[in-house]
């Protein structure tokens, strides 16, 4: 059983989320076989009849493979860069006209690609 999930990098979250201690709300009289979680020695534990006994639990951690994080990491770059640009264009008109020209010449490139492929 896993006892937590650590997000490995930049780009993972972890969430720990509060609930009920037991599994399905219960909290009438301890039967054999309750699980509950213990939130003062954050451990999952199950009842013998009795006492609590502590199941025993590892850690994990989630990652996403380098190629990810560079795919991630050059969207951001580029969403940045996109998001210079549009300032400039918003300022200057001659940006403005460039990043129109731009636009035009890949619309362009894109006709001719799929007339290339018929």
């Amino acid at each position: 059983m896993i006892k937590n999930v650590h997000g490995a990098g930049k780009y993972l979250v972890a969430y720990n989320n509060s609930a009920s201690n037991y599994i399905n709300n219960y909290t009438g009289s301890q039967g054999v076989g309750n699980i509950r979680f213990n939130t003062s020695n954050q451990t999952m534990e199950v009842y013998d009849g009795a006492m609590w006994q502590t199941l025993k639990m590892g850690e994990s951690s989630v990652s996403l493979t380098q190629d990810a994080v560079e795919a991630l990491d050059w969207v951001n770059q580029k969403r940045e860069e996109e998001r210079k640009i549009q300032e400039l264009a918003e300022k200057y008109p001659a940006v403005a006209d460039q990043m129109a020209a731009v636009r035009e010449a890949g619309e362009k490139l894109l006709m001719i690609a799929a007339l290339v492929e018929i």
